[in-house]
């Protein structure tokens, strides 16, 4: 293969040469140095585009962080709300009770009170009945019978009084 590069009876040899001759020729205008140039313009172009795509990267995990650093307050803000809420739901449920427990103590007072009232009312009226069943039951003793026996059925009459009222 390389022997017949160097042949000058084969097609090889004139490209060889023609590729050499526009090499050289590409050489003399500068074409290598544009080449370069532009590869180098390219590379530096790439190279910026990367350093983009990173700082737009660090800068997308910073703003990943301070969300999920949001999240989690947020959170934390909703866990506290949530004890707090429970907190005074405890808080107005004691008061209730106490309220209600200071109710029943009030009402069941006031019944008590009304229980003696009538108690007392009770054994007031029985007193004031026995009281004039018993000056009744006197009267008409007394107007049935002579004046001598009179002061005998008082103290019989009062005896009774006595023992009905204890």
């Amino acid at each position: 293969m390389i022997h017949e590069l160097f042949n000058p009876a084969g097609p090889e040899f004139y490209i060889l040469i023609a590729t050499l001759i526009f090499l050289a020729i590409a050489w003399k205008l500068g074409a290598f140095g544009q080449i370069g140039k532009g590869l180098d313009a390219r590379g530096n172009a790439v190279r910026a585009e990367l350093e983009q795509a990173r700082s737009l990267r660090e800068e997308a995990q910073k703003l990943l962080a301070d969300y999920q650093k949001k999240q989690k307050e947020a959170e934390a803000e909703a866990a506290a709300m949530i004890e707090a809420a429970k907190a005074e739901a405890e808080r107005f449920k004691a008061e209730q009770i106490a309220k209600i427990e200071d109710f029943v103590a009030r009402r069941t007072k006031l019944a008590d009170q009304k229980i003696a009232q009538a108690e007392s009312s009770a054994v007031a009226e029985v007193k004031a009945a026995a009281a004039d069943a018993a000056v009744k039951a006197a009267t008409t003793i007394l107007a049935d019978q002579p004046a001598a026996s009179a002061g005998n059925l008082m103290s019989a009459a009062l005896n009774e009084v006595r023992a009905k009222l204890n």
